[in-house]
């Protein structure tokens, strides 16, 4: 199986961690509450990339027990300095919990992961999830995976493909799609889509 993340992906972010903190790192993702809107009271919360940490902090703040997770140690460390939210360094395929979280939140995150990987990925978040689960992520789209100009890398699917992983790799029902434009840490206004789906 190949690798989940790309090391100069992740080279990029352990360097840039303390600049991409100050760009996207000060406000919960405006996604975040209508997710968490879905949730049981009191629900188990892994998230997948937290970046900065202001995710994890809006997820506890909201009541809900989260395990912050991302795959650069300096994004870790930033996100338990700014937050204190106990977040552990963990690659996306180093995910082996079974039926341990209600919900599963991956902004901005899945996009780095290569197109090869990407099922087990989506097969080992879906075990991760309990019956009735939430799981949103959502990716910039595209025709081929590739780099930016900052050398990292995308996985760029086109949305038959990216909903085609999705009805494949496990029993999930999806909720809401949405498109839309926006930019990023380069500049660079693309198409990205939101994912929300609930396993079975």
């Amino acid at each position: 199986m190949p690798a989940s993340t790309d090391p100069d992906t992740i080279a990029f972010y352990q360097a840039r961690a303390p600049h991409y903190v100050l760009k996207f790192g000060q406000a919960p993702s405006y996604q975040l509450d209508p997710f968490l809107d879905r949730l049981p009271e009191g629900a188990s919360v892994l998230e997948l990339g937290c970046g900065g940490g202001q995710d994890s902090a809006r997820i506890a703040a909201r009541g809900f027990v989260v395990d912050a997770t991302d795959g650069t140690p300096a994004m870790v460390a930033k996100a338990n300095e700014r937050f204190g939210v106990g977040a552990r360094v963990m690659a996306f395929d180093k995910l082996v919990a079974k039926a341990a979280y209600d919900g599963v939140w991956a902004h901005a995150s899945l996009l780095h992961c290569p197109r090869a990987a990407l099922a087990d990925v989506l097969m080992r978040i879906d075990r991760a999830l309990r019956p009735g689960g939430w799981f949103f992520a959502n990716y910039k789209l595209g025709e081929a995976e590739g780099r930016d100009d900052l050398g990292r890398f995308y996985n760029f699917p086109d949305a038959d493909w990216l909903t085609a992983q999705y009805a494949t790799s496990a029993g999930w029902q999806i909720a809401e799609t949405r498109r839309y434009t926006a930019g990023g840490f380069d500049n660079v206004e693309r198409d990205w889509i939101d994912l929300v789906v609930q396993k079975a």
